[in-house]
């Protein structure tokens, strides 16, 4: 993005996880207002920033403002008509008696002042003057809240920097802090002053929010390194009304001066509390922008806000499709959601190569028909839906030979795993190049058409060995290479009808999954492949990845696919699964069950950066991958996946490895394998043999409400196994 971002800081996301994901968002500074941060908090609020992050910190000063001091209970209700007093207390104020900040101020105010408090909710006027206090009477009641900004209608000379800001600096320059912002900038002598009290390459931000500032804008732009327009502040002092064309000025003068300017206030205020914006607010953003504004501020939307990385979001959205929008190559840059956040599919293109039947019925008369099996067909779906994107149909022989030499397409996007058609010359004819076929399942049901591109033969030995690192037949991924024949098409594909499967409602395209993460405003999603039920290793595995990741969400997308004999059924690995989103076992609002309708290949490392490929084409950031993940007996050493990942390159995914985690009984918990003494390993094979032999395993091993489920659907005479 070329327009800067910046975001306040405060209770709501002074966190790790959210200055991570402010970070990857695209933030260009992080600020610190010191009207809400004390002395004695200001260096272990810094030093937690620059843990979690390289962003440059910005100290914003409290400058010459008034506000109200300390309440009790933070708010006090003032009533119209009442009279009330003002003045130092060293305690929290009331409805009767308050402070103001600085302390020394009230000395300032002369009988007949009109006061208004917190943004015109409470207006006072001053009627008498004590030593060191003011008798006010209200004209106008409300809520007072503690620390509001508070402005009198005339002139007030206040020095340009507190005590606290004096302070706040020196802590700044030996901390590294480079960027200071400049709190109602009345001249450009109060530039001069913070500057002098600045390290000498610092960056000095002066904000425009009185009267005064407008005045003397001229002196101030030039003295300064870039310019805030601060609205909220700014409408005490000019007629609300008014301040759009001021702002519009005010960004014109900054432009003409090669100044950057950054808007602040009410972008998007109502998602402090919502979970998106106002129409309004988005035009007013789109139009800040349009008007010359190199940067954004977020301000109460991450420092009090009920979701700061949503707003976060939001902003990074806006500013994609305003800068988009001057670049007609990039406005669609991928199909289904334009303004998305989510990662970019694989190659960049979401395929769809789904069409409706009736279009060609009248050709698909006239064309000759192949029979193909079942784990070809769910290739086909996959391509169709875009799960396999780039690909368009099944690979031609330089493309199949690219992946099992180099791990690469032809055109240099990495790729893993060959997806091929084998034809059985025995049990059919012979397709020619250039021909259009209607591919059909053993029921004669027409799914799909491909335009053969070339018919080619494969050495299966060669292939066995490159993909699965072995050609014995005892591997299952080899025995079922070996028994399709030598003999592939290759060539685009056009669905004409997805199977029928009672798994419809957790078979998602990759549209529709990336739809449904934008719903949720989920930008960072950590995506779970498994073949068996949940157990509390795999629990364990996603709490922890969606921890260690920052993520929004997780996405668990089961294999629905046909399973080597004596795995489990898809049926009991989603209800188990189910079973614990019921439970409650994951944060609320953080998990998506899906599936995933493929089979297993059991190839390995191999299989592991496709099956994160393919996650990676349904929105999904980040991948667990496991330490035997799409392995098969010890075909396979433990250090195989990772050799081949540094192998093979950037999968544009981030893949989460962890090591063995067994169970510590000892200290009675989850742990690597490396840091315990006697290691209990938790694993599916176990599982399905307990479940056979009917024995109950310990409730740290599988959750008692799994091995019931599990075991009532086998007493109940229901298959849970292959």
């Amino acid at each position: 993005m070329k327009t800067k971002i910046l975001c306040t800081l405060g209770p709501s996301s002074l966190n790790e996880r959210t200055i991570v994901r402010l970070t990857d968002l695209g933030a260009a500074l992080f600020r610190i207002n010191l009207s809400h941060t004390s002395l004695a908090d200001l260096p272990g609020t810094i030093e937690l920033i620059q843990r979690y992050s390289n962003i440059p910190i910005c100290l914003d000063t409290e400058g010459a403002q008034i506000r109200t001091g300390s309440l009790v209970n933070g708010k006090a209700i003032l009533v119209e008509h009442n009279l009330i007093r003002a003045g130092n207390l060293g305690r929290p104020g009331d409805t009767n008696h308050f402070s103001f900040y600085p302390d020394y101020v009230v000395n300032l105010f002369e009988v007949g002042d009109f006061i208004s408090i917190d943004f015109n909710a409470v207006l006072v006027q001053v009627i008498s003057k004590e030593t060191s206090s003011v008798t006010m009477r209200v004209l106008n009641g409300g809520t007072m809240g503690q620390n509001k900004a508070v402005s009198i209608d005339r002139p007030i000379n206040l020095p340009a920097l507190t005590r606290k800001d004096h302070d706040a600096i020196a802590i700044g320059n030996k901390m590294g802090i480079k960027h200071f912002a400049l709190s109602f900038a009345n001249c450009g002598e109060d530039v001069d002053l913070i500057r002098e009290l600045c390290a000498k390459d610092s960056e000095i931000i002066s904000k425009i929010e009185c009267l005064s500032g407008l005045m003397h804008l001229t002196d101030i732009v030039a003295k300064s390194d870039a310019i805030l327009i601060d609205r909220g502040d700014l409408s005490r002092e000019i007629p609300i009304e008014k301040i759009p064309l001021v702002q519009h000025n005010i960004i014109s003068r900054c432009n003409l001066a090669k100044r950057n300017v950054y808007v602040a206030t009410n972008l998007l205020e109502s998602m402090i509390e919502s979970p998106g914006p106002t129409r309004a607010e988005v035009n007013d953003v789109i139009s800040t922008l349009t008007s010359g504004a190199n940067g954004l501020v977020l301000a109460a939307e991450t420092a009090i806000g009920a979701n700061p990385i949503a707003c976060a979001n939001m902003i990074v959205r806006l500013i994609n499709s305003f800068e988009s929008s001057h670049d007609n190559k990039n406005f669609n840059f991928y199909k289904e959601n334009a303004l998305s956040l989510l990662i970019p599919p694989h190659g960049d293109q979401l395929v769809n190569r789904l069409c409706n039947e009736s279009i060609w019925n009248d050709q698909i008369n006239t064309l000759r028909k192949l029979t193909v099996g079942v784990e070809e067909l769910m290739d086909c779906e996959q391509i169709a839906i875009g799960t396999y994107s780039p690909l368009t149909g099944f690979m031609n022989r330089e493309t199949a030979i690219a992946v099992l030499r180099e791990s690469k397409l032809p055109n240099s996007i990495i790729w893993t795993i060959p997806i091929l058609l084998p034809i059985n010359i025995e049990k059919s004819f012979v397709p020619q190049t250039g021909e259009r076929l209607v591919l059909c399942d053993h029921a004669g049901v027409k799914r799909a058409m491909i335009d053969v591109t070339e018919v080619f033969e494969l050495d299966l030995d060669f292939v066995s060995k490159a993909l699965f690192g072995t050609n014995q037949q005892s591997h299952p991924g080899v025995a079922r290479l070996m028994a399709r024949g030598n003999r592939f098409i290759g060539g685009p594909i056009t669905m004409l009808e997805r199977a029928v499967s009672p798994y419809r409602q957790y078979e998602l395209t990759p549209l529709q999954t990336r739809s449904i993460f934008t719903h949720k405003g989920w930008t960072r999603v950590v995506g779970f492949h498994t073949r068996n039920p949940a157990h509390r290793v795999h629990e364990y595995l996603q709490l922890e990845a969606l921890k260690k990741t920052h993520s929004d969400g997780l996405f668990i997308s089961p294999v629905l696919g046909p399973k080597k004999e004596g795995d489990f059924l898809p049926n009991s690995i989603l209800a188990s699964y189910q079973l614990l989103i019921n439970l409650c076992a994951y944060p609320a609002g953080k998990v998506l069950l899906g599936g995933f309708s493929t089979y297993s290949r059991f190839a390995g490392p191999r299989e592991a950066a496709f099956t994160a490929i393919c996650r990676k084409n349904m929105g999904c950031s980040h991948f667990i991958v496991g330490r035997d993940h799409a392995g098969v007996g010890d075909f396979y050493a433990a250090d195989a996946i990772d050799r081949y990942l540094e192998e093979i390159g950037d999968l544009g995914i981030e893949l989460v490895r962890f090591p063995p985690i067994v169970w510590d009984d000892q200290r009675l918990a989850y742990a690597p394998i490396d840091q315990v003494t006697e290691p209990i390993s938790i694993s599916g094979t176990t599982v399905r043999k307990a479940l056979r032999d009917g024995i109950r395993l310990p409730e740290w091993f599988m959750r008692t409400e799994i091995q019931d489920m599990l075991l009532d659907e086998l007493k109940n005479g229901q298959s849970i196994f292959s």
